[in-house]
């Protein structure tokens, strides 16, 4: 596109990164090639919207549309383009701009336009706002929308927890100083009528300064399932409401999705799917972090992640009060160890959806208490002078039988036993010949005869979802409520990749092969700017939560040993 008069000029830019490199055909800082091509039917590279924003790489898409790193002409800074381009009802043919709606979804897609101009009209207006990323402008063109937003350096909260333990979580005083600025920005959205509905550690940017933002916004009908258009839903994160089932979404659907990510950054795992604790409620802390956490913080994850709407925390306000000040069961800022006994038996009560939570309670030796001692001495007294009278008492029946012993002892009569109640005994069935789960826990009439519970392990054989194997063999005969126990597939085991780039292989390699990930070193020639072993870039896209399965390979370009002669102390270059 070359340069405008007094800017940058933008062929020299890289448009993944947004930063200069000249004529290099390869980014120094990112490793994007600049010949790469944008995937269809996105925009093209390069192109320009309302003569000021120019297209750069894709970032993400959902069924809503589309995001781009892009560059603001004008003002000669880096910009994120969120296009509303819904793939279910509109099509692009490029390299044309425009989008073409589907025949029939025509009012689908005006409505679903209307709501997108609606949420970053009023996104617009609250710009300034603290963790809310600053909205620049709205255009229609293209027979769609774009709205323009500034452009946060930095990486996505779940890479971050990633990156920064090895756990994968980090300490509450430290989630708190990170997390709670969000809270309050979502309390300010709610009052200006907007839901996020996609709260979750990849929404959620972790910049430079260490600064949380808020980003990942879409229009409701992208954001809940059965819907017209393709619904992105955050397992672990989305709640009940989200996909379908009964119960309206408001405040407490964000609330959800927040103590969700709370949760990942305390526990170090992601929470189980709403539609899977729905089911069989596993939502477990384990013992370790429930010793480490206030009292007060585990009792707002319980309240804020009940499964049901109207039994969950309902707004900001509420959950701030809880996250912010311990109940009177316990001291701000104590550990679960530090505790008394009392305030370890409000714990538990606090905690009865987490059974992970376990404690050995010591019994403590008290004072001696002189009245009570006294009280303990008279009662010892009347024992005794009660057992001399009963013990007379059989020694005159015994040795005068008749009239008077019969006073005392009068002759037994014969009763009838009570009636036994015989127990309904069920046979067990055959749910191992491709079962899905769901069809058997949901079912009123299995539930009736037993006690169903659930266990879910990974599986390179098994689809999701579906019945590995049960406790009980089929056609054994089982007392009315007997436990069953159904062990159900995940799925194969996916694991998440993280974004390397900039780290040397050396200090990454074994976090890769604890996730399961098989690697290839690719060194890059190195003209002598650049840290030996770095890594430039992966085959396989990383970060923002991509997951891969378990046993994956790898390739990794780093950067090759420095040319003889050259300075070994030499730093990266710009990253």
């Amino acid at each position: 596109m070359g340069a405008f008069p007094g800017m940058i000029n933008t062929d020299n830019l890289c448009m993944s990164c947004m930063k200069e490199i000249g004529s290099a055909k390869q980014c120094p800082h990112c490793g994007y090639y600049a010949d790469a091509a944008q995937p269809a039917p996105y925009l093209t590279v390069r192109s320009v919207v309302a003569n000021r924003y120019l297209i750069g790489k894709l970032l993400e898409h959902n069924g809503e549309g589309a995001g781009y790193i892009g560059w603001d002409l004008a003002n000669r800074a880096p910009i994120t383009i969120r296009e509303f381009f819904p793939d279910a009802i509109a099509v692009r043919s490029p390299p044309h701009a425009a989008v073409t709606i589907m025949p029939g979804s025509e009012r689908t897609y005006d409505d679903c336009l209307q709501s997108f101009l609606e949420l970053w009209r009023k996104l617009a207006r609250l710009r300034g706002l603290s963790a809310l990323i600053g909205v620049i402008d709205i255009v229609e063109q293209n027979n769609t929308a774009y709205a323009i937003s500034d452009y946060i350096e930095g990486i996505s909260l779940r890479e971050y927890l990633l990156l920064k333990s090895k756990t994968g979580s980090i300490p509450w005083d430290r989630a708190r100083q990170l997390l709670m600025p969000v809270l309050s920005a979502v309390g300010i959205l709610h009052s200006s009528g907007i839901l996020h509905r996609g709260i979750s550690p990849t929404t959620l940017l972790v910049g430079q300064d260490n600064k949380v933002w808020l980003s990942g916004f879409s229009i409701s009908q992208a954001r809940t399932a059965r819907g017209d258009l393709s619904a992105q839903l955050y397992p672990g994160y989305a709640a009940i409401e989200q996909y379908g089932f009964e119960g309206q979404q408001g405040a407490w659907t964000d609330i959800y999705a927040f103590a969700g990510v709370l949760y990942r950054s305390l526990i170090g795992s992601d929470p189980i799917e709403a539609t899977l604790r729905a089911a069989n409620d596993r939502l477990m802390v384990p013992g370790q972090f429930a010793e480490q956490l206030p009292a007060y913080v585990i009792h707002a994850l319980v309240n804020a992640m009940q499964i049901r709407p109207e039994n969950r925390t309902r707004t900001v306000e509420q959950l701030r009060a809880e996250l912010s000040a311990s109940p009177a069961a316990a001291v701000a800022g104590e550990t679960y160890s530090q505790r008394t006994a009392a305030q370890r038996a409000a714990v538990r009560a606090q905690t009865q959806q987490f059974p992970a939570v376990r404690e050995r309670e010591v019994p403590e030796k008290k004072a001696a208490n002189p009245k009570k001692a006294q009280r303990l001495l008279a009662l010892k007294a009347a024992g005794i002078c009660f057992g001399a009278g009963l013990l007379l008492i059989l020694l005159v029946g015994i040795l005068f039988r008749g009239p008077i012993s019969e006073r005392f002892f009068p002759a037994e009569t014969t009763t009838m036993p009570p009636p036994t109640v015989t127990s309904k005994q069920y046979e067990v069935p055959d749910w191992t010949a491709d079962t899905l789960y769901t069809s058997i826990v949901e079912n009123p009439l299995w539930n009736e005869k037993f006690n169903i519970k659930v266990d879910f392990v990974f599986s390179d054989k098994v689809a999701s979802g579906i019945i590995i194997s049960q406790s009980l063999k089929p056609g054994t005969m089982v007392d009315q409520g007997g436990e069953l126990i159904l062990t159900v597939s995940k799925g194969k085991e996916m694991v998440e990749l993280p974004n390397y780039r900039g780290y040397k292989l050396e200090d990454v390699k074994d976090d890769l092969i604890e996730r399961g990930f098989k690697y290839k070193e690719l060194p890059q020639e190195n003209d002598g700017t650049h840290v030996p072993g770095t890594i430039i870039a992966m085959n396989l896209p990383s970060g923002d939560g991509k997951k891969y399965e378990r046993g994956t390979s790898v390739d990794i370009q780093t950067w090759g040993p420095l040319p003889s002669g050259s300075d070994e102390t030499t730093e990266e270059n710009g990253g």
